[in-house]
């Protein structure tokens, strides 16, 4: 049975996204994360997890954006899988995942 769920983050789970990002973003307090958080809503800053069982596995922070370079297309600012799972797995799901949600953002790459 599969308990794997992948979905966006709400601001009320800063807390289990920064546990997450941490691993990536060595420096960064929890209140300087937060901060960031709500300083990138202006570009529609989307915090995107997998969880499986409740837990936080991989998490990529992205925003759907145009210039003049790359058209239309998701840009991935942050990505990273819990060190504790499976990386190449995880990393693979959430690739399918967002290319998907790129075309459905009606974006013509996604940009990591």
């Amino acid at each position: 049975m599969v308990f794997m769920q992948i979905r966006e983050l709400d601001l009320k789970e800063l807390d289990i996204a920064y546990n997450l990002v941490s691993q990536l973003r060595v420096d960064l307090t929890y209140d300087k994360f937060e901060d960031l958080i709500y300083d990138m809503k202006y570009m529609d800053y989307q915090m995107i997890g997998i969880f499986d069982k409740g837990s936080l596995i991989t998490y990529a922070g992205v925003a759907i954006q145009t210039t003049l370079k790359d058209k239309r297309h998701l840009r991935v600012f942050d990505f990273i899988t819990d060190k504790a799972y499976d990386i190449v797995k995880y990393d693979e799901i959430m690739k399918e995942y967002l290319k998907d949600y790129a075309n459905v953002g009606m974006c013509e790459s996604v940009l990591y």
